[in-house]
Order: structure tokens, then sequence, then C-alpha cells
């Protein structure tokens, strides 16, 4: 099994079934191909003893027991916010650079009770405050499509769950988490080839998740097929007592099913047709349209019509949250802890300075500046009442008179830019810019999924993204399959 990225969950669980594979030699092959491609920097630890261990474990359970879990057996890796047990946890930052939880996230325990074997950390933005993973202490995750060893012009690979993308690009896993607050798990998927899909908030639960925006985190999942994505988000979601944000009535499991296209209506929304997007892009996403309207789907151009002030309604929002959730590392409670004998302000001054690197301060200085008693209205309850209506835009289009039932617009509005060409921009800059057609989903609070579609002239991949009505992933994930077998990117092309 020399072409590792090609397979799927229902694959290896058949070479298990017909003894051509099992899970312990998979999980060496997954190991190998991590260490391989190490130069990527997919990862922040590999978990190599954790992931021989859970292989032996599930080899028991498939021959010995005679039972195999929907993930028995298959290679996982998990974004550096998520805590597990005994394992380093350190958000790519300096300030949690030894933290190791004494507990597990409920995504993970649940990943685990399905039988799935971890390979590793994934590497990330700190804090997953970005949208390249350029800005981890551990150095940056580069994009595996094109990327040359000897070549100094290498490509990003998006953020902020960059190694998560390029973990499963590669093959060193079949699925991963990411987490998903304006765009983090969808940006990197589309920009590595991979579908990553966001749920509806409260779906799936957050505790464990170190938090960035609380109001609009989720994990994510990023797998090579929206199938597989289907298998591990029905491990993942339902209520949980431990998160008070869950959805507290019982997840029913999405089935992969035929889908009849001609009863589907699917809306363009004109607004993010915007500055900045290349004509690749442009035209990818009306031959997307085209397809879908070749089998009788209902495509009609649509109005959100807030989309344009929602990038700086986000802004103002993550910051203010930014600042809140960071207040807890001051040296004393949480994290880094300068060894200076120093004054209760100069310990806090002097362990925030060293353990946040620029973007993080820069978030928590403006975040501050809006939460101030003079700014509060004017900033923070203002963008408050501005997301309601960039919310009830989209209640209005798959609600209203005129509804329709998911929308497709881009995931990104370039391919991958190189390093050099995107460190050249604040970082503020660069999430406005990628993150323009992902975010809005964050702040209604709806599932979102970006498919990979087809290569741009510099061979890397381009995507598009549906967006559904609040808990419709059922059909969302559904339309995204068909949109991935009329295009059939994973069959023809592979990093």
């Amino acid at each position: 099994m020399n072409k590792l990225t090609t397979y799927t969950i229902k694959e290896i669980h058949k070479a298990y079934t017909d003894k051509l594979l099992t899970p312990t030699s998979f999980v060496d092959l997954c190991l190998k191909k991590a260490k391989q491609t190490s130069e990527l920097n997919a990862f922040v630890t590999i978990t190599a003893t954790e992931a021989e261990n859970h292989g032996i474990e599930s080899e028991k359970r498939l021959y010995v027991e005679k039972n195999i879990k929907s993930l028995e057996g298959i290679s996982i890796g998990i974004k550096d916010n998520f805590c597990t047990k005994n394992i380093n946890t350190t958000c790519a930052s300096n300030m949690l650079k030894n933290f190791v939880p004494t507990y597990d996230a409920t995504v993970y325990s649940r990943l685990r009770q399905a039988g799935a074997c971890l390979i590793g950390k994934c590497n990330m933005d700190e804090f997953a405050m970005g949208s390249g993973t350029i800005d981890s202490i551990f150095g940056p995750t580069k994009n595996p499509w094109c990327y040359k060893k000897e070549d100094g012009d290498w490509r990003i690979a998006g953020g902020s769950s960059g190694g998560s993308a390029v973990a499963v690009s590669t093959g060193a896993c079949l699925a991963a988490l990411g987490s998903d607050t304006g765009g983090s798990t969808r940006n990197p998927a589309a920009l590595c080839g991979v579908v990553g899909f966001k749920p509806t908030y409260g779906l799936v639960s957050r505790y464990g998740l170190i938090p960035l925006v609380n109001s609009m985190d989720v994990p994510g999942i990023l797998a090579r097929t929206v199938g597989d994505v289907v298998t591990v988000l029905n491990c993942l979601a339902g209520p949980d007592e431990m998160d008070s944000t869950t959805i507290k009535r019982q997840f029913n499991p999405v089935i992969m099913k035929e889908i009849s296209l001609p009863k589907i209506k699917i809306g363009i929304p004109k607004e993010y047709h915007c500055e900045g997007m290349s004509k690749e892009v442009l035209d990818t996403w009306q031959y997307v349209a085209d397809l879908l309207e070749n089998e009788k789907a209902v495509i009609k151009s649509v109005s959100l019509p807030h989309t344009s002030i929602s990038i700086a309604v986000y802004s103002v929002l993550n910051q203010c949250e930014v600042a809140s959730n960071m207040a807890r590392y001051d040296g004393l409670e949480y994290g880094l802890r300068t060894e200076e004998d120093h004054s209760t302000e100069e310990l806090y001054a002097s362990s925030r300075s060293q353990g946040f690197n620029d973007v993080v301060r820069c978030r928590i200085f403006a975040g501050n500046y809006f939460l101030l008693s003079r700014n509060y209205e004017k900033y923070f309850i203002k963008a408050l009442k501005l997301r309601r209506l960039i919310s009830d835009d989209f209640k209005n289009v798959f609600e209203g008179e005129d509804s329709v039932d998911l929308l497709l617009t881009p995931t990104t509005l370039i391919d991958a830019p190189l390093y050099k060409d995107f460190v050249s921009k604040h970082n503020r800059d660069q999430c406005a810019l990628q993150d323009y057609c992902t975010q809005p989903a964050n702040m209604a609070g709806i599932p979102a999924v970006s498919i990979p579609i087809r290569l741009s002239k510099n061979g890397l991949p381009l995507s598009l993204q549906l967006m559904g009505p609040y808990l419709s992933e059922d059909l969302l994930l559904n339309v995204a399959r068909k949109i991935e077998e009329l295009v059939n990117f994973q069959q023809l092309h592979s990093v």
C-alpha cells in the first residue's frame, strides 16, 4: 500500500477483514509517512508509542473479540489545541510549551472509544490566531503540493489548522481534527486539497478545546473524502454534559445516500464575488454551478447584504473574546512563568511578553481597547448587533419566501500563496483576505464544508464551500458528496 493517500476508512477496514493489512502494520505505515514528510512540519509531536499501543488494542478487538468499531485501527491527527491526557498540548505557543493536560478533550475521548489510533499532535498558528500556520513556535507548516525541498519559494498550508490538513493530504493519517473559528479548518483543507468540515455550533463538544473565541469555536474535521468526514462526525457529535454549549437533544447520525438534485435549490450569494478573487476561483465556482445545473439542481442568485461588513464585525468580536480568554495566562495560574524576581505587575508583563508572540499580543491589546468602558457600546455592543443582522441574512435566504436549501461559494479567494508573499502582509490583513468567505458561517453558527474541485495553473488545489441552515448536516454532506463524485478530484489528483 504505497499510495496511502488514496485509501478511505472503508477500504482500510476491508483490508483488515481480508487480512491484507493489520492495524499495527497500518499504523507503522502512517508513522513512516509522518517521518518521511517531516520537512513539511505537519506534526509538533509524533505519538509513536501511543499509536502502536492503539494499533495493538485494535488488533485484539478485530481478531480476538471479532468486534470492529467505526474507526477501528484508523489513523488520526489532532490539532495541538485539543487536550490529550499525558501528551503535551502547546497551542504552538511558548505560553503552553510545557503544558501536559491531565484529561482528554471530549472529541479525543470519542475518537478513542471508536477505535482510532493517534499518530500525533498537529502544528497550528499560535493559539489558532492566523490563516497560514506560519506563526508556530515550532516553525511553519509547508504545503505538500508543488513542494520541493531545494526550492525556497514554498507555499503556505493555510491555517490555523494547517498541520492537520497536511497530515491528511500526505497520508500520515486518514482523518484529523482542526478547530474552526473563522475558517481555520476549511481554509487549510481548501489549500491542501482535502475536505474540511465545520459543524453546526453546539453539535460537537468543545470541552478540552483550548478556547480562542467561545461563541464561534467549533471542532472541525479534515479527511480525504466526504464519506470519511461523515464517519468521524458520527463518532463525535451529540450532547456532552461537560460542555454547556452543546445541543442537548440526541444526534441522529448522518447517512450517506443517493440524493435527488432536481429537488435541491442552491443559492449563489452575489456579495461573495468580491475584490481580490482570482479568475481561476471564479471559473471554478461557475464550473460547479454549471455541473449542478446540468444535474437539474435549481441554481439561483441570492443576496446576503451584510457580507461586506462581516469581516470587520468578526475581527472586533474575535479580539474582544481573545482579550478575555488570554487573561488567564498571567504567570501565576496558567502558562509560562518567568524566573526573574518581579513585582506582581512585572511578573504579569514579563510572562505575557515572553509567552505570547506579536500576533497574540496585538489581538489582546485591540480587544482590551474595544472593551474599555468608553468604547464598549461603540465597538463591542455594535458588533453584536451587526452579528445578528449577518445571522438574519442567512435565516432569510434559508427560510424566506424565495428560500434556497444550500449556498455555494468559494472557500478561499486564491490558491495557496507563496510564503514570501503571504508574510509581506500583516496577520490582520491576511486574515481579512483569507477568511472573507468562511467567517460568516461561524458568525451565524451554521454548518459548512469545503470540497476540493480541481487544480490551478500552478498545480495547486482550488476548492469550493457549501453552507447550509442550522443542523442541515445530512443534506449538506450528501450534496457535498455528489459534487465530489461529479468532479472526481481525489481520483484525478494525488500529492
